[in-house]
């Protein structure tokens, strides 16, 4: 059975679950629709003061669920279902209201990305986080690369996306990945007393103390994903990915051009 993301409304909070726990959240083409159109749900309702996207059991999401590629057969290019995904997850910027991200576990590449375009993060102390991209012949390509840039500068971005490290929470709270990191037994309810307090703030103040912080860093981010969706495109065709494909499959070393 495949996973599900839900949305339940408590009052004025929203909270988004990632519920795939056997698979550790890692995220198919049905639950990024679910995800889409909870998002979309959520920007169209005006008594909303926050929304919490946390996932059930050991990690907040493994990123994108290797088994199910390829699984759906669409009448889509490779370039239109990238703009499909950025234009459902984008919609987190186009929201009234902050997102907070309570992260336990791993984190890893796309729905990292999607976790670093939130307002919020706050860590368990045993949460993971990786962008495994290159190691697939592939770039992150959900805008997350342009909001790490933003928080931690070139060389921690080139250190993640180039060699795939693996970030722990100490190091993520160092670099201001995270604000905060907590015992895991904490995290929801610490999570859920952030919500409270911004809900509890008049509705037109954080509404507008969100968007001075969104002018400061959501141009730059628009900017990073028109690229990605440029440059993946590119690679998807490229001489170099179909060698990388072809000596996996055949077990022998690649030969790269560059090309």
């Amino acid at each position: 059975m495949s996973g599900q993301v839900t949305v339940e409304y408590d009052g004025t909070i929203a909270v988004i679950t990632n519920d795939n726990p056997d698979k550790r959240n890692a995220f198919d083409d049905t639950m990024d629709a679910q995800l889409f159109e909870i998002l979309g749900e959520i920007r169209s309702r005006q008594d909303l003061r926050c929304v919490i996207w946390r996932g059930e059991g050991h990690s907040w999401s493994s990123g994108r669920d290797v088994a199910a590629l390829g699984g759906h057969q669409v009448d889509m290019t490779h370039h239109e279902l990238m703009s499909r995904g950025h234009t459902g997850i984008l919609q987190i910027l186009d929201l009234d209201i902050p997102v907070i991200v309570p992260i336990q576990g791993w984190a890893i590449g796309g729905s990292f990305q999607r976790a670093l375009l939130c307002d919020i993060r706050i860590a368990s102390d045993d949460a993971r986080f990786m962008l495994p991209e290159t190691s697939h012949g592939v770039i992150p390509d959900t805008g997350g690369v342009g909001r790490l840039f933003q928080m931690s500068g070139h060389g921690l971005v080139s250190d993640m996306v180039l060699t795939g490290r693996v970030l722990d929470a100490s190091e993520a709270l160092a670099h201001g990945v995270v604000s905060r990191v907590v015992p895991r037994a904490e995290l929801d309810t610490t999570a859920r007393e952030m919500a409270e307090r911004i809900a509890a703030a008049p509705a037109v103040t954080i509404k507008m103390a969100r968007r001075v912080i969104s002018h400061l860093a959501d141009a730059a981010v628009r900017s990073s994903m028109a690229d990605e969706l440029i440059y993946q495109t590119f690679i998807n065709k490229s001489e170099d990915l179909a060698e990388f494909r072809a000596a996996r499959a055949e077990g022998r070393p690649a030969h790269y051009r560059g090309s």
